[in-house]
């Protein structure tokens, strides 16, 4: 079973997705990351991180244990795996890397911007998270002052808002939903709930697929 989570930034996806990996057994893997540590590894060498050249390198040299999370995560690795992540040669560079680990065996859930479009197109469950933008700036401002760092209310929802364009105008894998993702605003919901109405959306959606298998079976 591959479960495909995507949405814009401060939607939850991540947190949900661990949460369904952890109820399915299934690995997990944040896609963010190979786009942060990519970014985190430009700004080590002292690199423009439009430089297509060793942004690529950086990206076709990570592996997919042992990221610092602690060093990719806040605002300023976010802001830089944005315009990393917009580059079509390093995209074109991961899908390799993911597509393998979601044909792990059992599956895998990914979470991301282009799981349900591009990686995985024929995922057994495809979510679309998203929540307003004044939400997800609310989130991040809170994430950020629980690490310590700036929490300036304006600033995030400026910098979610200028994320969210450049995300859905990219030329490639632009963030939108798949035409058959199942869509999970969690606007008015808490983690929990979020985690109860994904579980729903995942069994209703397999019930329907082991009907429409039964169906296609019967002679």
């Amino acid at each position: 079973m591959i479960v495909a989570i995507d949405g814009p930034a401060a939607s939850g996806k991540g947190t949900l997705a661990r949460r369904l990996a952890e109820h399915y057994r299934l690995p997990h893997l944040d896609t963010g990351l190979l786009y942060r540590a990519a970014a985190r590894t430009l700004i080590d060498e002292g690199r423009r991180l439009d430089d297509v050249a060793a942004a690529v390198k950086a990206a076709r040299g990570l592996a997919l244990i042992d990221f610092d999370e602690v060093a990719l995560r806040g605002r300023e690795m976010g802001e830089a795996a944005s315009v990393v992540a917009a580059l079509p040669e390093v995209r074109a560079a991961l899908v390799e890397t993911q597509q393998r680990f979601a044909k792990r065996p059992g599956g895998a859930v990914l979470d991301g911007r282009d799981i349900g479009t591009v990686i995985c197109p024929d995922a057994t469950v495809k979510i679309f998270v998203t929540a307003s933008p004044e939400t997800r700036a609310q989130r991040r401002a809170l994430e950020l002052r629980s690490r310590g760092e700036p929490s300036n209310y304006a600033k995030v929802l400026g910098d979610i808002l200028h994320r969210d364009r450049r995300d859905s105008s990219r030329s490639t894998a632009p963030l939108k939903p798949a035409t058959d993702a199942l869509i999970l605003d969690t606007t008015d919901l808490d983690v929990e709930a979020t985690f109860r109405e994904a579980l729903r959306l995942v069994e209703t959606q397999l019930d329907a697929k082991d009907a429409t298998q039964l169906r296609s079976a019967v002679p």
